[in-house]
């Protein structure tokens, strides 16, 4: 039972973080009411208040839930597998489209891109944003402490290599979003990401 209610709320928080995009994407943020987020979520404002302070909280929570998943899915990879292989791999997992994107799919590519970009850019989001990326690198940070044997107290490494992985992955969903239609895929992108900060950015061949 446990295991059960543990993923309804995940289920549940999950259709609340992408309806909260969703709608704001297609509405504008100033547009979008936590009764409406609520409402496409399947459940009531009450409900909402149960997971989220606010919707730019619900908006950022995406992205900290995708990543604190990757730390997670990175405890459980082989312990013989080379560290950039299982970020590499824990990261992809975290991109499978859900029920709740399913239930409520983007839009056109263009007009997607178009809506995201101006969500990502208002003002209101930021603080939320560079909160829940805070505490997404440090979870990340910790797990790969863990697997590398390192210290977070006193060795940079783990710090170093989840800040390049949240770059990478940030970069390539930039680059998703800049891709003409139809678009890159986002696991192609964050893998050759991962690839090449692995490889040391070596400079592209001329």
């Amino acid at each position: 039972m446990t295991g059960l209610r543990e993923r309804k709320k995940a289920e549940t928080r999950a259709a609340l973080g992408w309806a909260a995009i969703h709608l704001t994407a297609e509405r504008g943020y100033d547009n979008v009411r936590v009764e409406d987020i609520a409402e496409a979520a399947g459940v009531s404002p009450r409900t909402f208040n149960n997971y989220f302070s606010s919707k730019a909280e619900a908006i950022a929570s995406r992205h900290l839930d995708r990543s604190l998943r990757t730390a997670a899915a990175l405890r459980e990879r082989p312990a013989g597998e080379p560290l950039w292989e299982a970020l590499t791999r824990a990261a992809l997992e975290q991109f499978t489209r859900g029920p709740e994107v399913e239930a409520m799919p983007s839009p056109a590519h263009a007009q997607w891109v178009t809506g995201v970009r101006a969500m990502l850019a208002e003002p209101a989001l930021q603080g939320e944003r560079l909160r829940a990326a805070a505490v997404a690198e440090a979870e990340l940070a910790a797990a790969i402490a863990e697997r590398t044997g390192t210290d977070l107290a006193t060795d940079m490494y783990p710090r170093l290599v989840a800040a390049a992985a949240g770059a990478a992955v940030g970069v390539a969903m930039r680059h998703f979003l800049d891709s003409p239609d139809p678009p890159t895929p986002i696991d192609r992108l964050v893998t050759d990401a991962f690839s090449q900060v692995a490889a040391g950015l070596p400079p592209p061949p001329r």
